[in-house]
């Protein structure tokens, strides 16, 4: 906002004057002084009024902004800090402002992976420093989850700077079932993480068919000299709006999912939805259980999460899914019948 940063320059300004001890700062020589600063620095050629540089001078004074500033008048004309030590550019931070620095500072520290934030690494980490010998050794408040040593988070870095450059890849491949790795010649378009682990998405060369390889069974990564080519079908933004995880096809549409919560799981699926696209059906008074929808591609992903409220839910459309899930269910409740 062009406002702000014209009344922090003169702000500023006004902090440079007064610092200056040498000289005898009239109001006309701070105006004088503001002017010619918003012109070196904005190109604003009509100055400031008299007025409104008083008015700096009180919120200076003030602690709207922190500052507390002991601006001063002497001999009924000039004006000076009282204390010839104070400077606005060294007034010490808050204890709330450190807490939301800290908290900023371990949210970038998630980028650390990424080879392209190593220079905001550094300051961060020099940041960090500097608010740990300020904060009062308050413990941390935010907690992100994260695996470390992470299999396969090497190639963050070179597959993040091959899909910038639109590279095609040779990339050696093997799943948890295959005896031996297998080649693919790979556009890439998408990095995506989904529970702590990291998803190459991208088409073969030749007929464009879109895969998604989990980065822990990629074995070798190297560029070719075969013509990147882009999926039109493939909408990076879009793609995972309608699918929980990362298991979908181009040509997966969404169905639309039925199930029943008991009373204390619909209170969870209420403030935190399973999906984007959850609704509310229906609402029973008598037990508080309820019945919601979501409209989602059918994957292993989605049955998962469903199996992770034990339970407390039950699919009931499409029918296909009911029994896929009532199967699955029996099976772990069989694994309680036998002996490891």
């Amino acid at each position: 906002m062009p406002a702000n940063k014209n009344a922090l320059i003169r702000y500023k300004t006004i902090d440079n004057c007064l610092r200056n001890r040498y000289r005898r700062w009239t109001l006309e020589d701070l105006v004088e002084a503001c002017s010619e600063a918003l012109y070196e620095m904005e190109g604003i050629q009509k100055g400031v009024s008299v007025r409104t540089v008083q008015g700096d001078i009180q919120m200076m004074r003030s602690d709207k902004l922190g500052y507390n500033a002991p601006i001063e008048v002497y001999d009924h004309k000039y004006y000076r800090y009282s204390d010839k030590d104070y400077s606005i550019m060294d007034m010490p931070m808050s204890q709330n402002d450190y807490d939301v620095m800290q908290e900023a500072v371990d949210m970038l520290r998630q980028l650390e992976g990424f080879e392209q934030f190593s220079e905001m690494a550094d300051v961060v980490s020099r940041l960090q420093d500097k608010l740990a010998m300020s904060r009062n050794n308050r413990k941390p408040i935010i907690h992100f989850d994260s695996v470390p040593n992470l299999e396969g988070i090497r190639l963050l870095n070179p597959l993040y700077n091959y899909i910038a450059h639109k590279q095609t890849l040779r990339i050696m491949y093997q799943s948890f079932s295959a005896r031996t790795p297998k080649e693919f010649i790979l556009c890439p378009y998408l990095l995506k993480e989904f529970r702590n682990r990291w998803f190459l998405f991208g088409s073969k060369a030749d007929d464009l068919l879109l895969f998604n390889l989990p980065l822990d069974r990629i074995k070798s990564v190297e560029p070719v000299d075969v013509p990147f080519r882009e999926n039109p079908n493939f909408d990076t933004e879009h793609f995972f709006d309608d699918v929980i995880g990362v298991s979908k096809n181009i040509n997966n549409t969404p169905r639309r999912i039925k199930f029943w919560a008991n009373a204390e799981q619909s209170k969870y699926i209420k403030t935190k939805p399973i999906h984007r696209s959850q609704q509310l059906i229906k609402e029973n008074p008598e037990d508080g259980s309820c019945i919601f929808s979501i409209d989602v591609v059918i994957n292993f992903e989605m049955y998962s999460v469903f199996m992770s409220y034990g339970p407390g839910i039950k699919v009931i459309y499409p029918r296909n899914a009911m029994m896929y899930m009532r199967d699955k269910l029996k099976e772990a409740a069989e694994l309680y019948d036998t002996t490891v």
